[in-house]
């Protein structure tokens, strides 16, 4: 089964993270929807995510994870050292939490906003997203 990423569509750095993914994910474990897509608010109300929410999310089984715990389950299927991260999954939810909602606040002011421009997927890419 397919895991599907939610991801802020205006965020430059939310971008730059899923083209990160894409190139460490061959196999194509996952596929991208932006929540502020059709797509995106459909899933947001059908797994009762956070209106709130505004960064990254993965559905992945059935289930919703968000913050912290969607960065690492994504972590663990990338190729590469990536998978190593997931063992930060011990460490309590809240505490992980703590760095993640300070980096996210944050995200705008460090790597800006896209206004009109969006990302041009190339054509294998385009299968990707939904």
């Amino acid at each position: 089964m397919k895991r599907i990423i939610l991801f802020d569509g205006v965020c430059n750095f939310c971008d730059a993270s899923v083209q990160f993914i894409i190139k460490r994910d061959p196999t194509a474990h996952f596929l991208f929807t932006s929540l502020q897509s059709e797509k995106g608010l459909e899933l947001t109300r059908k797994y009762a995510i956070p209106e709130d929410v505004d960064s990254l999310v993965l559905i992945e089984n059935g289930k919703a994870f968000t913050k912290s715990s969607a960065a690492l389950r994504i972590a663990k299927k990338l190729d590469g050292l990536w998978h190593l991260f997931f063992v930060c999954i011990l460490v309590p939810r809240k505490i992980r939490d703590i760095f993640y909602d300070y980096f996210a606040a944050n995200r705008y002011k460090w790597f800006g906003k896209k206004e009109d421009a969006c990302m041009l997927p190339s054509i294998e890419q385009r299968k990707r997203f939904m």
